[in-house]
């Protein structure tokens, strides 16, 4: 039976909202952006998302029993949402990504963070891993390692960001998208294994692949 351990849950962080799928998010603003607003954009944007991260970890608790959602209920759609968000990954369709024709806000640092809401700062794949992730042991020393684990892969974003900002606007995307395909392989093992343990919770025999 799958085991939501660390290691999983910073490879699903990694891949779900780490810097493949953020860098590729950033290099969609960076043609109408300085080095300077993209850097600071990168800064505001990572400070909210690691504060979204904080509070879904610690809240996932009451958020599942607000809503009446069991545990295996969450890692059944969250198994189903991973593997179907990392096929679009291999296939090369970016999900959550908004329409480029959207009218843009005045203010360039708010239409940015607008711009970053859904496939970056209020992931729904993020907050489904960090959900599951906190809910997959009844410790709020887990739910610290939990939001440890999403806080450094948004730190690890800010840094990429912060440091490949001048590069962007010339750097070809071809190289971020082949990463992305392949970490959708890996999301799509996860997604499997963690439907499957959804499975086993709701008292499916499954044989052991050890």
């Amino acid at each position: 039976m799958f085991v939501f351990n660390l290691s999983s849950a910073f490879i699903a962080f990694f891949a779900v909202v780490g810097p493949p799928k953020t860098l590729l998010s950033f290099a969609r603003l960076a043609a109408t952006r300085t080095t300077g607003e993209l850097r600071r954009l990168a800064a505001w944007s990572s400070l909210i998302s690691a504060l979204v991260g904080l509070v879904l970890a610690f809240s996932a608790d009451f958020v599942t029993t607000l809503f009446h959602i069991s545990d295996q209920s969450l890692q059944l759609a969250g198994g189903a949402i991973f593997f179907i968000y990392a096929v679009a990954l291999v296939l090369g369709i970016h999900l959550g990504v908004g329409d480029e024709e959207d009218e843009h806000l005045p203010n360039p640092m708010v239409d940015g963070i607008r711009e970053l809401l859904l496939p970056y700062i209020a992931s729904p794949l993020a907050v489904t891993a960090v959900l599951v992730g906190s809910l997959s042991k009844d410790d709020w020393g887990w739910r610290a390692t939990i939001t440890g684990a999403y806080v450094a892969v948004v730190m690890i974003n800010y840094v990429c960001v912060a440091l490949l900002a001048p590069l962007m606007q010339r750097t070809h995307r071809t190289s971020l998208e082949v990463l992305s395909r392949l970490l959708g392989l890996l999301l799509a093992a996860v997604g499997v294994e963690l439907f499957l343990n959804g499975l086993a919770g709701l008292g499916l025999h499954l044989p052991d692949g050890h």
